[in-house]
C-alpha cells in the first residue's frame, strides 16, 4: 500500500519503511507526527481525494533535522550596472521515517499533526489539524492611534457642532465669507448680537487675527450686524 501525501507545497509518493526528506517540520528527532493531507491511496482498494481523502493519514518518526544541499545563485549584470552577485543557500529539512499508512482513523489517532516551522495562516492549520485556530492580529501604531482618537476628539468635535447650530448664519454679512466665518467661529464669534456690540478695541483685536486690517469699518459690519440682529 502506498500513498501520495501533501507537505510544505510539495507532493511525494511514500510506503511504510521509506526515508523521506521535507521542509522542516516543528518536531524533535524521535518524536512520531501524522501528515493529514493525503492525495491519494493506492493498493487493493485505491481512493483518490477531493482534493484530500477524509480521515486518512500517514504517520512518520522524526529521524534528525538536517539542512539540504548548499545551492549557488549567481547574478550578473552586463553593460550599465556591470555588477554582478553571489549568494548561497541551505534549505532546512527534516528526515523523517515512515511508520505507517492509516486509511481511516487518522483523526482518533492521538498523534500531533506535522506542521512546518514557516509561516502557516490560521485555515492552513485548522486543515491539517482539523482543529480552529485563532490569527494573531498585530497592531500598527497607526492603528492604535485610529482607534483611540475617536474617543479623545468625539467631545470637542460635539460641542463645536452645537456651537455652531446655535449660532447665527454670519455669510449674511457683505464681505463674510466661508473662510472668514470659520475664523469667527474659532475665535468664539457666532451671532450678529456680539458683532454689533465690538468696541473699537474688540474690532482692532478681530481684524488682527483675520488679517485683514480697516475691513470691518470699510464693509460696515457692525452696522450690518445690527439689522440683523433685529431680524
Amino acid at each position: 500500500m502506498f500513498a501520495v501525501l501533501k507537505t510544505g507545497g510539495k507532493q511525494y509518493k511514500v510506503q511504510a519503511g521509506d526515508m523521506l526528506r521535507v521542509e522542516r517540520i516543528a518536531a524533535s528527532a524521535g518524536e512520531t507526527v501524522q501528515f493529514n493531507e493525503v492525495l491519494m491511496l493506492g493498493g487493493d482498494n485505491p481512493q483518490v481525494g477531493a482534493p484530500m481523502i477524509a480521515d486518512a493519514g500517514v504517520q512518520a518518526e522524526v529521524v534528525d533535522q538536517i539542512k539540504g544541499e548548499k545551492v549557488i545563485h549567481f547574478v550578473k549584470r552586463r553593460r550599465k550596472h556591470s555588477s554582478k552577485r553571489t549568494k548561497g543557500h541551505r534549505q532546512k529539512l527534516t528526515l523523517v521515517k515512515i511508520t505507517e499508512i492509516l486509511a481511516t482513523g487518522a483523526d482518533k489517532s492521538g498523534i500531533a499533526a506535522a506542521i512546518g516551522t514557516g509561516s502557516v495562516s490560521a485555515a492552513a492549520v485548522a486543515a491539517i489539524t482539523g482543529k480552529a485556530v485563532a490569527a494573531p492580529v498585530k497592531k500598527t501604531k497607526a492603528a492604535k492611534a485610529k482607534a483611540e482618537a475617536p474617543a479623545k476628539a468625539e467631545k470637542p468635535a460635539k460641542a463645536k457642532k452645537a456651537a455652531k447650530s446655535e449660532g447665527d448664519d454670519l455669510s449674511q454679512i457683505s464681505g463674510v465669507g466661508p473662510v472668514i466665518v470659520g475664523k469667527l467661529n474659532d475665535a468664539g464669534i457666532t451671532t450678529f448680537a456680539q458683532i454689533a456690540g465690538w468696541s473699537d478695541a474688540e474690532v482692532e483685536e478681530i481684524e488682527e487675527k483675520l488679517s485683514f486690517k480697516g475691513r470691518v469699518g470699510r464693509e460696515d459690519w457692525i452696522a450690518q450686524a445690527k439689522v440683523l440682529a433685529k431680524g
